[in-house]
């Protein structure tokens, strides 16, 4: 999963500042703060190795939603076939770098030097104690919190901490942010691309907040995952913040950065496929036709450097391809120009062939998908498990720009927190705080998102004149903007709906009343195992489809809004398992 590689920051660092300091002292991994952290230049050298712990281009499965409500392909997780692993490489590498995180805490406590000088490298690893966690929280629920250096001679300290509950986990992590927020740099300059800032933790703390509002709002204690089930007790804190507490923190902060924080939506006028598809491939002059590089996109907030010579990526995009082929409930989502649903919008032109459902649509179909011949429809006669076949569409958001880099050796940086989600961020904790948002701040939020996709924006007057629920509205411009970036999985279980979305049948391409009704050519049924189903389509038309994935394997239920927790650590520790598995 986790690629050990070093971006710009740290190998400049490396080769120049502190060469020698570092050719002289031991691996990291097996160093001690008695022997490393002794000037700031080894606090700056240890706390830019703590970015090899980001998930980045490494990273598949879950982290590109492979297996959401919105693609083509299935997994076992969503589908609710989980049983508990021996051991789980998240759980091993979260903590195998919070080991480096802690030294680097503790060693600062001891420094008898100009704190000042070390500021900024004691912020980024409270950072990054918070994004750990963070991780480990969404997938399990309480875990073990562990703040002091375990040493390599003592393994068993880890397997004596209980697992703490949810909200002990979630009160180290806003702490832990706030640290940040006090003492990262506000900015960097382009040599530092990539490094940790105030707004940037601002804007992770944004993102927390939100999830454990929504979360404790929609879906509380009823997955068990507070850690009680390990003895650690349910019992909230009495000065743990309120939802609606948690909620106005995510809009100041939300606010604080997309109005200081220097950043902008990255939005340019290519001539075929818009912005959205050139921002996740964008490198140097040649990943582009406008000769754009890393240098004119100030959209990304918290990101993974890579370079094509020092760091590149190892991610198979042939893989992500077709496990991110949408399905149709994922097409039919997307907007017309003038803002409607396709249900409700005269713009729509229909399933006849896939090149009519792109007509007057949010830009970002183009932007994400391809396979479409004009004026026509791709052939759905492959495998139903080859690269999306039963949509006829592929995937293709992340996937470098006329093939200039091969699978496996890209080196676009890769997006962990953009400006779009402030924006989205900012708008959701509105409605969820006051149940209403104003036109005002829908323009400073999320119309600006649908306006780079080349949709009108939404507004009180329209939602009221189409009967359309501004919330479900301000979800469904969450998946679009983010499709594939690691959130539409978090977001469901967070609003508590996963067990039911989950549940639901996955269908593929229109069939009836289309080009592949009885072309055989075009579409053979024989070779799909679950057949065809008539179904309301987006449309509101009942129509038949393909079936992707049948009611018989979605099991997913409230139980598998958290993973269980690896046998392995079970055996050692004697940690109760999350219910259910």
């Amino acid at each position: 999963m986790k690629n050990i590689f070093f971006s710009l920051i740290v190998l400049g660092t490396m080769m120049i500042s502190c060469q020698d300091a570092f050719t002289d002292l031991e691996p990291l991994d097996e160093i001690t703060d008695a022997t490393f952290y002794s000037t700031p230049a080894h606090f700056e050298l240890a706390s830019n190795h703590l970015y090899d712990g980001m998930i980045g281009w490494g990273a598949d499965g879950e982290f590109r939603d492979y297996g959401s409500d919105l693609v083509s392909i299935p997994q076992l997780y969503t589908q609710g076939n989980v049983v508990a692993p021996e051991t789980d490489e998240l759980w091993n590498e979260g903590y195998d770098d919070l080991r480096d995180v802690n030294m680097l805490i503790a060693s600062a406590a001891e420094y008898t030097g100009d704190v000042t000088e070390i500021a900024a490298y004691v912020g980024t690893a409270h950072f990054f104690r918070a994004y750990e966690y963070f991780t480990l929280l969404r997938r399990f629920g309480g875990v073990p919190l562990i703040t002091t250096v375990i040493s390599s001679a003592s393994p068993d300290e880890i397997f004596e901490t209980p697992r703490s509950s949810r909200y002990e986990v979630i009160s180290l992590i806003l702490s832990d942010l706030d640290e940040a927020i006090a003492n990262c740099p506000p900015s960097v300059g382009e040599s530092d691309l990539g490094k940790i800032t105030s707004m940037a933790a601002k804007a992770y703390k944004a993102k927390v907040l939100l999830y454990e509002a929504t979360w404790e709002k929609y879906v509380g204690t009823d997955t068990d995952g507070d850690g009680s089930t390990a003895g650690a007790g349910s019992t909230k804190p009495a000065n743990y913040p309120s939802v609606e507490a948690m909620l106005g923190e995510a809009i100041d902060l939300s606010q604080d950065v997309m109005v200081n924080g220097g950043y902008e939506l990255w939005n340019h006028d290519f001539p075929e496929i818009n912005a959205n598809f050139y921002l996740h491939q964008l490198e140097d002059a040649g990943s582009n036709p406008l000769g754009l590089d890393k240098s004119s996109n100030k959209e990304f907030i918290i990101q993974k450097i890579y370079d094509y010579d020092l760091g590149f990526g190892d991610l198979n995009f042939a893989t992500t391809e077709s496990r991110m082929a949408p399905n149709r409930k994922s097409m039919d989502m997307f907007l017309c120009t003038d803002g409607l649903p396709i249900s409700k919008s005269p713009q729509f032109q229909g399933y006849n062939t896939m090149w009519d459902e792109l007509q007057n649509r949010d830009n970002r179909m183009i932007a994400y998908f391809y396979n479409v011949p004009e004026n026509g429809s791709p052939v759905l006669n492959v495998g139903p498990s080859d690269s999306g076949a039963g949509i006829g569409i592929r995937n293709r958001k992340f996937r470098s720009w006329n093939g200039y880099r091969p699978d496996e050796r890209h080196a676009q940086n890769y997006s962990i927190l953009r400006l779009a989600e402030v924006y989205l961020t900012y708008a959701e904790a509105i409605y969820e705080l006051r149940g209403s948002i104003s036109d005002a701040e829908l323009d400073e939020s999320i119309n600006k998102t649908r306006a780079r996709a080349g949709i009108a924006p939404l507004t009180n007057s329209l939602a009221t004149a189409y009967d359309l629920d501004i919330l479900e509205e301000i979800r469904r411009e969450r998946a679009l903007e983010l499709y594939s970036e690691n959130t539409r999985i978090h977001d469901l279980k967070r609003w508590g709906i996963a067990d039911e979305v989950f549940a639901e049948e996955i269908y593929g391409a229109v069939i009836e009343g289309t080009v592949y009704d009885g072309d055989e050519s075009l579409y053979l049924p024989s070779i799909y195992p679950f057949g065809e189903k008539t179904v309301t389509v987006g449309s509101g038309e009942n129509l038949r489809v393909i079936v992707r994935d049948g009611a018989s394997n979605r099991r997913f239920t409230m139980t598998h809004y958290l993973a269980p927790i690896p046998i392995s650590q079970i055996s050692l520790t004697g940690i109760l398992q999350n219910p259910g598995y």
